[in-house]
């Protein structure tokens, strides 16, 4: 089989066909998966019957695991969380605002991947935002201004005890861990060059950002929430719709996500790994 890309129909991501992920890959085929990643930023491989095991393989294929903050793993794995919405679940939507995964971390994932387990009829899309092509589509003035500001990035209004999802989420299928350990803080510079690619992108926006090293809190949240309006314009902005037996992976250095609903009363399921940092 020949591994081919074909484009989505939004500014980025592609469609990729011709692998079978339930088996090992060869080098070439890493190879060529991880360049498609690369050029498309997000990849989704439809018609795939894969396991668990089959993940972790692919996971380890493609970099190794990455730390997993705050989520329990599923039972007998250390390395793999679901992604769960029950059918009666009434909680907040999880993960509805844009991010990228686990940027409060000194080492953040290079990516992640999310294999289907159990897709609703309707709904439950999941939209990526290019942050490539939002800083390149800043003024140069912008551009300079953003290079020179160091973001500082927590996990505290999410995973904090009293946080988002803390202890007084209720009702929540997904095994989510609050901690106090949520409270740290790490910094990485707003505008960051990808070690593979060499192509400036905004890293993250607000909410795993907390603050701007060396700005009054009140500027920078004011910055910020600008900034975080730019990041998710619609001209940057991939809608992803899910297909029972797909494999979807994504580039945390060059992109956002966030969930969206629609699926109310209905199960849905999906096996979560991230892939581990990758330093030049």
């Amino acid at each position: 089989m020949t591994i081919t890309a074909e484009r989505s129909e939004g500014p980025f991501g592609a469609r990729v066909t011709g692998v079978d992920l339930s088996r090992a890959l060869s080098a070439a085929d890493i190879q060529r998966i991880r360049e498609l990643w690369l050029e498309h930023k997000v990849l989704a491989f439809p018609g795939q019957t894969m396991g668990d095991d089959d993940l972790e393989r692919f996971t380890i294929a493609m970099g190794g695991f990455g730390e997993d903050s705050f989520f329990d793993p599923i039972e007998g794995r250390k390395n793999i969380a679901a992604i769960l919405r029950e059918a009666d679940e009434t909680s907040p939507l999880f993960a509805e605002n844009w991010h990228s995964d686990w940027s409060f971390l000194e080492y953040p994932p290079a990516g992640t991947c999310l294999l289907a387990v159990d897709i609703p009829s309707t709904g439950g899309d999941t939209l990526f935002a290019d942050q490539q092509a939002a800083f390149e589509a800043l003024s140069d003035d912008r551009k300079d201004f953003l290079r020179g500001l160091t973001a500082i990035h927590s996990a505290q209004l999410a995973y904090a005890p009293e946080g988002t999802y803390g202890e007084r989420d209720q009702g929540r299928s997904m095994a989510i861990r609050p901690n106090e350990s949520a409270r740290e803080t790490r910094t990485h510079p707003l505008v960051q060059k990808h070690p593979e690619t060499g192509q400036e992108c905004l890293y993250s926006t607000l909410g795993y950002i907390i603050g701007i090293d060396g700005m009054e809190q009140a500027e920078a949240i004011a910055l910020l929430a600008e900034l975080a309006e730019w990041q998710s314009r619609d001209e940057f902005v991939y809608r992803h719709k899910w297909e029972p037996d797909m494999l979807v992976m994504w580039d945390n250095r060059a992109v956002l996500h966030k969930a969206t609903g629609g699926y109310e009363g209905q199960r849905r399921e999906l096996h979560r790994t991230t892939i581990a940092s990758w330093q030049v």
